[in-house]
């Protein structure tokens, strides 16, 4: 597993010729690391006197930002392992016309899967914005650039899953479904930008 590999091999495997882990894989390495370093500036916050006022939102902020870190660092393997799957569906037989029929199925179901994958990531990254700008606004002030570095990796996981999701649609024949996801698509990259903006205008140095 991806998740198992030490930094340095993590790096190394990605800068190799091999083409796991790729964007999706990284996209979900950078929502996660958002992730940890919103918890890490409300665990800062926690039990400090100054912001005894936001204690128990920052326990909620952790709470519910450590599920998503979780989350995300399986959709790391994920990815890769949906990657793997349309690979594996390309390889399929298709000497008969029975062969041919069943590769296209499930060339198209892994490819959706494959699509799939980092549109849940860019969903969890965008939505972990407004806990990050809570940490921001209301937590300790001394690590505060620490989130504005969470908001940037969440609008660069965001924004990189999201790449990966169109990739992906460019190769599905079915219409319905890459309409739908193609507005979900939409709808998360007409808001991320301004959502990092109003973060980070709260960070004055």
């Amino acid at each position: 597993m991806l998740t198992d590999l030490t930094v340095k091999d993590f790096l190394q495997k990605t800068a190799s010729n091999d083409p796991v882990p790729g964007g999706g894989s990284v996209a979900a390495l950078s929502a996660s690391v958002a992730a940890a370093l919103t918890e890490m500036v409300a665990n800062l916050t926690i039990g400090r006197k100054k912001y005894v006022e936001v204690e128990e939102e920052m326990k909620d902020v952790v709470k519910d930002v450590l599920q998503a870190r979780q989350e995300l660092i399986e959709d790391i393997d994920k990815d890769s392992d949906a990657y793997n799957e349309v690979m594996a569906a390309f390889k399929l037989p298709k000497e008969t016309e029975e062969e041919v029929a069943k590769r296209k199925e499930a060339i198209e179901e892994a490819t959706k899967k494959a699509a799939l994958v980092p549109l849940t990531v860019a969903q969890k990254a965008f939505s972990m914005m407004q806990r990050i700008e809570t940490v921001v606004v209301k937590g300790n002030q001394n690590a505060i650039t620490d989130g504005a570095v969470a908001a940037m990796m969440a609008r660069t996981a965001v924004l990189s899953a999201l790449y990966n999701v169109k990739i992906n649609l460019g190769s599905i024949q079915d219409a319905a479904f890459v309409e739908e996801v193609s507005q979900k698509v939409k709808e998360i990259e007409t808001k991320i930008g301004a959502l990092e903006k109003d973060i980070l205008a709260n960070v004055k140095l």
